[in-house]
């Protein structure tokens, strides 16, 4: 059966997209083909699209990689999935499964690992072509546009604040309150912390306090780091750094609490520059944090499941992604976009 579907494909760095026609390839043994229903838009895919990051993807390329589809064709080795089921697909197509990250639940760290929108064709389309041993199954009745974005927002907010050294009821503060940071406000306070949030946007900070943070302070305030001192002596015990720009990084090296942890989620265009004295001298841990393991992405659903955690979402049509690569760019986003097909 031959299946001819649209896609939104990067010819050029910069963009637009063009939504052209392709036909679905021949499936490997453990492949799947899916019909998507949601994919959410993530910050990555603009860089994707602007190919301004240390390694640009090959082009022409699709991207999206926070998809949710139904199987309508299956490889000839697939075992555990059936036409007709949901499977969700993040950022890790595939890794190799045998070197020592992969063998210590780390396959994020794989050097053979493969990306959603990078490597292979992403959810930027009706259809594509999913590794059925690394995707997601997607928890019967789900909404799939609330979902879509757990599968790299999600998870990744959740695999950072799992890994930082903090205590329950001790002080997160989220700086960068956009489609990661919404998020990260939430599994804060799901995980037991006490939440401030930092952005330049008030939209942003409204959206924050309704999602439960405790206060929230305005970063172009000459005085952000002393209202947050003021109302957490000592700093907060951890930072998560969703933001993309330095001065990001320059405030959550000034107010994290000595010994303390800065999650490093947001990933800026040029160099940060830090004072390893303050990262020493007060026993600091800069916290490098990507994506998610499997296991990670089936916890992060499972907050939205107990309705812990709940994307604040807008439906998109397809044709529109080219505009939504736009609201991201210039900051107008207000929490997640997501493409629903059915539009």
């Amino acid at each position: 059966m031959t299946i001819n579907y649209q896609a939104a494909v990067v010819h050029n760095v910069g963009g637009p997209m063009t939504f052209d026609e392709r036909e679905a390839p021949q499936l490997g043994p453990r492949e799947a083909l899916i019909k998507l229903r949601a994919t959410g838009v993530c910050h990555s895919d603009v860089h994707t699209v602007d190919g301004d990051w240390l390694v640009p993807p090959p082009l022409p390329s699709v991207p999206g990689h926070e998809g949710i589809g139904e199987v309508v064709a299956l490889g000839s080795e697939v075992q555990g999935v059936e036409i007709g089921e949901l499977l969700g697909i993040g950022w890790n197509n595939r890794a190799c499964g045998e070197c020592s990250f992969c063998q210590d639940g780390w396959e994020t760290l794989c050097d053979n690992l493969t990306i959603h929108g990078y490597h292979i064709d992403g959810s930027f389309a009706h259809y594509m072509v999913v590794d059925t041993k690394y995707a997601a199954r997607i928890p019967e009745g789900a909404d799939v546009l609330e979902v879509a974005p757990l599968l790299c927002a999600g998870v990744t907010v959740y695999k950072g604040l799992k890994q930082a050294s903090a205590t329950p009821g001790s002080w997160v503060a989220v700086v960068g309150v956009g489609g990661l940071g919404h998020l990260a406000v939430q599994y804060a306070r799901a995980m037991g912390y006490r939440v401030v949030a930092v952005d330049i946007n008030s939209d942003a900070l409204e959206l924050a306090q309704e999602h439960g943070a405790e206060f929230v302070v305005n970063s172009r305030d000459a005085d952000a780091a002393e209202q947050i001192t003021a109302r957490i002596p000592g700093g907060p015990a951890t930072v998560f750094v969703s933001a993309t720009h330095p001065s990001a990084y320059e405030l959550a090296i000034q107010v994290v609490r000595k010994h303390g942890t800065v999650i490093c989620i947001g990933i800026p265009a040029s160099a940060v520059s830090v004072h390893m004295y303050d990262v020493a001298a007060r026993g600091l841990t800069l916290l490098g944090s990507t994506v998610g393991t499997r296991k990670d992405i089936e916890e992060s659903i499972d907050y939205h499941t107990r309705g812990l955690v709940k994307p604040t979402v807008t439906a998109r049509r397809f044709d529109e992604l080219n505009d939504i690569i736009d609201e991201l760019r210039s900051g107008r986003a207000h929490g997640r976009s997501v493409v629903d097909f059915s539009l």
